[in-house]
Order: structure tokens, then C-alpha cells, then sequence
């Protein structure tokens, strides 16, 4: 009894350490994940480097540059003389009609700058500033609201209507304002909550990977039955990463569902994509290595030797 007390106690001690280890690795790679996303400038920039040519966010920059450009601009100026021939009751339908073209002439004008050859290094320029932007403020006190700055875009768009040349186009011009247009990505009031999740973050992305190897690995040395050890740790991996890409789907649909009507959900969706796309990558990574894992175990040595032999072998 005293030889097999001590025996059952390690195994037990093993076990947990097992658990503990399959819980704990989905949840560093989702710190390591995130740390990259909201303290490293270059990764987030490659992550979003792809968005610039996506239809659904040219569009959303394409009607956000032209609701800034139309709600700033005063047109009274152009409309002054057109008004003055036309008769009283029908000047509201000859203003509604006159900013319908103006808007549609600024539109084009932002596609052409958004579909062009340099849009892409414009967007990784407004995306690097911003992120800069983000990382000052959830690093240091104070909560104000970061922005994405489309102010490269307005610029180029100005320029673009001044070198068409026409008499209208350089009136218009004059009338843009001086200031950027921005889009928010974090209202001020979300800025302590994101903060939290930012010391978080910062910190487990640096224990929880590690940790999760340490009991991983101490649970196997301590079990009494390494075979069924290693059965239990692959499919309890691949069980706790498939529950957190269960997490994530249900994170995505209600962070998207919560967003206001004005933002454009093809390209949030499109955001939401391309952030999460390295994380879910890594999950299903971790959900077939921890379920092959877990199949050759219960298969026994000979089936791992056949394994590695046909793996060895290659096609032909």
C-alpha cells in the first residue's frame, strides 16, 4: 500500500499537469497572438497589408473620404449663381440634384486614388501611424480616442481635382477643408477596458507559452502510463484549441454585430478576417497536431514506425 500510495499520488499530479497544460496552450497562443497584433507595428502592418486591395474596404475608404469631403465643404458659394436663374419652388431639387453630382464627381475621384498603383503604400503609411497611435495610448495614462487618419487620401484627392484643370474643379478645391478626415478605431470610453486587456496580454503572452510546455512535459514524465499520458495530452490539446476557435467564432459575430450602423460590415468582416486569420491558422494547427498525435499513440509503435517509414519513403 505505502509503495503504490506514492505511485497513485504521482500519477495524479501528472494528470493535472496534463490538463492544466492543454488548457493552458490554446490560451498562450492566443496572448502570443494578440501581443504580436497590439504591440508590434510591423506585424500588424503585413496583417493588414492585403486589406488595400479588398473591394469591400476600397469601397467603405471610398465613402468614408466622400461623407468628410460633403459634410465639410460649403457649396452655397457654387451654387450662388446657378440659383439665381431658376425659379424659387424648384431650387431645392436643382441643390439636392447639384451636390448628388458633386458627391459622385468626389467619389470617382477618391476610387481613382483607392484602385491606384499607390494606394497600397498610402494605406501601409495611415495603418502604421495609427497603430503607433494605438500602442502610445494603451501604453501610457490618459484615454483618448485613437483614430485612422485618412488624411493622405484627402490630400491626393485634392490634387487630383486640381489637376483635371476645369474652373469648377479648382473652386471646389478651395472649398475642401484643411482638415483630415478620420475614421475612430477605439472611442475614448472603450480606451481603460482595451488597456486592461493590453497589460494582460503583454504579460501572458510571456508566461502562459512556456507554462504550458512545463506541465506538458512534467505531466508526461510523471505518468504511470506514458501511452495513455500522450493519448490524453494530443486530445485534450486538440480539444481546448477546437473550443477557443468555437470562442473566437462567437467573439467575431458579436463584436461585428455590436458595431454602429455607419461602418460598413463587408469590411469589417473583411478586418475581422485578416486579424484573426494567423490566430485561427495556429489553432487548427494545434487541433490536427494534437489529434495526430493522439491517433498514433493509440495505435501503438508499430503503427508510428509505419508511419515515419511511409513519410520517409515520399511519393514514388
Amino acid at each position: 500500500m505505502s509503495a503504490r500510495g506514492p505511485a497513485s499520488a504521482r500519477g495524479l499530479a501528472g494528470g493535472v499537469l496534463l490538463l492544466v497544460g492543454a488548457l493552458l496552450l490554446p490560451l498562450g497562443l492566443a496572448a502570443t497572438w494578440a501581443r504580436a497584433e497590439l504591440t508590434e507595428t510591423d506585424s500588424y502592418v503585413e496583417t493588414v497589408a492585403p486589406l488595400a486591395g479588398d473591394a469591400a474596404v476600397q469601397q467603405a475608404v471610398v465613402d468614408d473620404v466622400t461623407d468628410g469631403v460633403m459634410a465639410r465643404i460649403q457649396l452655397d458659394g457654387l451654387l450662388k449663381g446657378l440659383l439665381r436663374a431658376v425659379p424659387r419652388a424648384e431650387r431645392p431639387a436643382v441643390r439636392r440634384h447639384f451636390t448628388h453630382g458633386i458627391r459622385e464627381s468626389v467619389a470617382k475621384q477618391v476610387r481613382q486614388v483607392v484602385t491606384g498603383s499607390g494606394f497600397p503604400a498610402m494605406w501601409n503609411g495611415v495603418h502604421r501611424t495609427a497603430h503607433r497611435s494605438l500602442d502610445g495610448t494603451l501604453a501610457a495614462p490618459g484615454n483618448a480616442a485613437v483614430t485612422l487618419d485618412l488624411t493622405p487620401v484627402l490630400e491626393r484627392v485634392k490634387r487630383q481635382l486640381s489637376d483635371n484643370g476645369s474652373g469648377m474643379g479648382v473652386d471646389f478645391v478651395r472649398r475642401v477643408p484643411r482638415s483630415g478626415v478620420e475614421v475612430v478605431l477605439l472611442e475614448a470610453a472603450y480606451v481603460p477596458r482595451v488597456r486592461a486587456v493590453y497589460d494582460v496580454v503583454r504579460h501572458g503572452a510571456l508566461l502562459l507559452p512556456p507554462a504550458a510546455t512545463l506541465c506538458l512535459m512534467g505531466g508526461l514524465l510523471l505518468a504511470r502510463h506514458r501511452r495513455r499520458a500522450l493519448i490524453c495530452a494530443g486530445a485534450g490539446c486538440a480539444a481546448a484549441a477546437a473550443l477557443l476557435a468555437v470562442a473566437l467564432a462567437l467573439l467575431r459575430g458579436r463584436t461585428l454585430d455590436a458595431l454602429p450602423a455607419m461602418v460598413s460590415r463587408p469590411a469589417a468582416d473583411a478586418y475581422a478576417d485578416a486579424l484573426t486569420g494567423p490566430l485561427r491558422t495556429g489553432v487548427w494547427l494545434v487541433v490536427g497536431a494534437g489529434t495526430l498525435t493522439a491517433v498514433l499513440a493509440a495505435a501503438g509503435p508499430p503503427a508510428v514506425r509505419a508511419w515515419r517509414a511511409r513519410r520517409g519513403a515520399g511519393p514514388g
